[in-house]
């Protein structure tokens, strides 16, 4: 039987239980779990610590900040918690930046509840390891049959996307930008969601955390296209920022630009959350790298192309 009472402190594990079906479980969620847009009304447990409305460069000088002081970025809301009473509480171990990490959590619970709950953890840095723990959730959760589901259903749309390019030849490098102030270029699962999608990544390996470059070095690479995806960052609030990529020198001269082949995706809802929608992130990805091959309908939703 499914655990009774869910609560999600990660975005990503928020989607992976709705997926298996079990939404009605959920009691609680993050303040960044969004989707599906039927679980907002539960109660928040989480909080950042810092304020709504600071750009690139100044959310980035305030998460150093606050760990360099050793404080979390996220704050527990064990109050609330403790109010819903789980039996299980999902979050992540991946990154302390990205969401309510398991250390804060194990912290916050540890003795506090009424009565004892189960603490999953998901680190998750390549496709497979994404997949893995989805299966693992649904198992913990006692929803195995419908996790073999799910995941059929992922891996049979991975497969025609590899199917199709098997004998495609050409494969475009591309740098995925996951901060615009400073640059970072995306790691972990994007680069084998790239190569998968039938592109050549450049600047960061798969399975590895997301570097930190300098312009410089996309300058050097000049990659066919550029794609910009800043974590947590929706296209309108990456559009917002553009300028600091613009203002680049030598941006005007870049193969990407020249050919029009600069584009905008939803960071925050696509690739940046290990959840069953990383099949979505690589559909996307298949129809910009090759898109006279794929149409899945994504384009001025999960991105766009940027009018230079």
């Amino acid at each position: 039987m499914p655990s009774e009472r869910i609560v999600s402190l990660l975005p990503a594990a928020t989607e992976i239980v709705c997926a298996l079906g079990l939404e009605s479980h959920l009691v609680g969620r993050s303040h960044e779990c969004d989707f599906p847009e039927s679980i907002t009304h539960l109660p928040v447990c989480s909080e950042a610590n810092f304020p709504d409305g600071l750009s690139s460069e100044e959310i980035d000088v305030k998460v150093k900040e606050i760990l360099a002081d050793a404080l979390s970025v996220y704050t527990v809301k064990r109050e609330v918690i403790k109010e819903l009473q789980p039996d299980v509480v999902l979050t992540q171990a991946q990154c302390e930046v990205c969401a309510v990490s398991l250390p804060d959590v194990e912290e916050a619970l540890n003795g506090y509840l009424d009565k004892p709950a189960q603490i999953i953890s998901l680190q998750p840095n390549t496709l497979t390891e994404i997949l893995n723990d989805i299966k693992h959730v649904a198992d913990t959760l006692g929803a195995a049959n419908a996790g073999v589901q799910l995941l059929e259903d992922l891996n049979e749309r991975i497969d025609i996307i590899r199917h199709k390019l098997k004998f495609m030849e050409v494969k475009p490098t591309i740098a995925c930008v996951e901060w615009l102030a400073p640059l970072m270029i995306s790691g972990n699962w994007i680069p084998e969601l790239v190569s998968i999608a039938g592109g050549t990544p450049v600047l960061a390996e798969a399975g590895k955390h997301s570097p930190y470059v300098e312009w410089d070095r996309i300058v050097a690479t000049d990659p066919d296209i550029i794609l910009l995806m800043p974590c947590g960052f929706s296209i309108e609030r990456t559009m917002s920022e553009v300028g600091l990529i613009l203002g680049q020198p030598g941006f005007a001269d870049l193969k990407a630009v020249k050919n029009n082949r600069v584009y905008i995706a939803d960071g925050n809802h696509y690739f940046n959350r290990p959840g069953p929608r990383i099949v979505d992130s690589l559909e996307m990805l298949a129809e910009i790298i090759h898109p006279k091959q794929f149409i899945f309908g994504n384009e001025g939703n999960g991105w766009v192309k940027f009018a230079l």
